[in-house]
């Protein structure tokens, strides 16, 4: 399944919108109705009962969350005896068509388990949820402890090259920053590119920013923009495996990363 058929004018910064006619264009399913609440299932952790620490688990853009469970993402934290709980959240692509996807996070998802009581909030994302993980980071200055992206959607090729060109994201200027009062609950590719420019010491434009970790599959259909982003990290930071853009590349690089992430471990 090929997400892009035609390239788009790296003139033209996609919006969220833009990304979901692009995938609707490629024909890979059909698009599902974004209800509110945002659907969520909490999974506790195995060793504790009081984990303070929630993993966010964001699918696919045509992914269920329960694939969380059948391809032993779930299952993992337990064979590394890690004390968190995890959150699989029903993210599909309906909530980025219509541009809610931020605001359904923050009040279905985020707001609750600070709620709870929870001190430490994660996003994990793969694909279009990777996306989504890195623009609520964006958005929501300070409110994650960690992310983790796998696979992520980073815009489209020309902007890749654009960057590229420049000599990479700490060299790459990009427009100027968003004015204050823009409406940044509808960001598109090359605000993010700005934002990720704060990882290689740029100033912060939008707030603090979460640890980072990054993982791809060398011959993933976005590895050309993961490469550029992989460039401007720590190279304990990222875990690359072969193979393209599917949940066998997924798992391998997620058993790789579990073991480096700074998450509580489980008690004795």
């Amino acid at each position: 399944m090929r997400i892009f058929s035609r390239r788009l004018s790296a003139r033209r910064p996609l919006s969220l919108l833009s990304l979901c006619a692009v995938l609707l264009v490629a024909g890979c399913g059909g698009l599902r109705t974004a209800n509110a609440p945002l659907k969520s299932t909490l999974e506790k952790s195995s060793c504790t009962p009081n984990a303070d620490t929630l993993l966010v688990l964001l699918p696919g853009a045509y992914s269920h969350p329960d694939e969380f469970m059948r391809e032993g993402f779930v299952k993992a934290l337990g064979d590394n005896r890690l004390a968190v709980d995890v959150m699989l959240v029903d993210a599909h692509l309906g909530y980025y068509n219509n541009k809610t996807i931020l605001d359904r996070l923050s009040k279905d998802v985020m707001a609750p388990a600070r709620g709870k009581g929870y001190k430490s909030i994660w996003i994990v994302g793969i694909s279009v949820g990777g996306f989504g993980g890195l623009l609520y980071a964006q958005t929501h200055p300070g409110e994650l402890a960690g992310l983790a992206a796998i696979a992520p959607y980073l815009g489209e090729r020309a902007l890749g090259l654009d960057i590229a060109n420049a000599g990479g994201v700490a060299r790459w200027t990009g427009p100027l920053d968003a004015p204050p009062g823009s409406d940044l609950r509808t960001p598109n590719e090359t605000q993010l590119w700005q934002w990720l420019r704060g990882y290689v010491g740029y100033s912060a434009t939008f707030g603090a920013r979460p640890p980072l970790y990054l993982g791809y599959g060398i011959d993933d259909r976005f590895a050309f923009s993961h490469r550029l982003l992989a460039a401007a990290m720590p190279e304990d930071r990222v875990f690359t495996t072969e193979g393209g853009h599917d949940w066998p590349e997924w798992m391998r690089l997620w058993r790789r990363m579990l073991p480096t992430l700074p998450l509580p471990g489980c008690p004795g």
